[in-house]
């Protein structure tokens, strides 16, 4: 069986306004991968999947994503492609229902729709439960769940999570690394997640990249992700 590249970046540099914060990234992540992108504070880590989903224009280099360049497609076309990005933060409408927060991934895909899919509450059983609820009165690991479901709503190719574990307890973070891996052998979803937890990262990710001064200074399975290699680059 032949491995599919979906993302491609090549020498991709970008920032914000005049100010680069990435420099000369190369990075490729094939369909079906979960990858894990590590690195201190301030590296570029977010930068980065501001990039690829268009939030940061490219002032170097260029960015293909399912055999197309879509380094000057503007963000809403990038997720209609398949790309979708879950924010630290979450993000979801504090104001509005869990089930108005899931229909939004209608718009982002820009497919038309109203009914839930019923796999979003099998990956997600909680959700059901709270559909008329709002929001911004789940606890933190609740609003992470409906953001990443809200992202699956999407039907996506490959999902962007920066910090999915941010804040959230230990029992709701074994949740999500479950759900994901599934999401991930289920759906076929390729899966890029920024995080600061090297176990959460070890146990969901297949391959990893350390960046350092924006740019990408370490990659590898995670068998290979040595104690040395987290001193050296990730040791505060």
């Amino acid at each position: 069986m032949t491995t599919k590249t979906l993302l491609d970046m090549v020498n991709v540099t970008a920032g914000y306004g005049q100010t680069p914060v990435l420099f000369d990234v190369n990075m490729s992540v094939n369909q079906g991968e979960i990858v894990c992108l590590l690195g201190r504070n301030g590296v570029g880590k977010t930068t980065l999947l501001r990039s690829i989903i268009g939030l940061n224009p490219l002032t170097k280099g260029s960015i293909s994503f399912d055999e197309t360049d879509i380094s000057k497609v503007p963000t809403f076309k990038r997720a209609r492609k398949g790309i979708a990005y879950i924010p630290q933060g979450r993000e979801i409408i504090p104001y509005l229902s869990v089930l108005d927060n899931l229909k939004m991934g209608f718009s982002a895909s820009g497919k038309k729709g109203n009914r839930i899919p019923s796999e979003i509450f099998d990956f997600f059983p909680m959700l059901k439960e709270h559909l008329n609820r709002q929001g911004g009165l789940l606890s933190g690991g609740q609003q992470q769940q409906l953001a990443i479901a809200r992202g699956v709503m999407c039907n996506p190719k490959i999902m962007l999570l920066d910090e999915p574990t941010e804040g959230i307890q230990p029992s709701i973070v074994q949740e999500i690394e479950e759900t994901l891996k599934r999401i991930n052998q289920e759906k076929g979803i390729t899966i890029i997640v920024v995080e600061q937890k090297i176990e959460f990262a070890r146990k969901l990710a297949q391959k990893f990249f350390i960046m350092e001064k924006g740019a990408i200074v370490q990659k590898g399975t995670t068998e290979q992700l040595t104690d040395d290699l987290l001193h050296r680059y990730l040791a505060v």
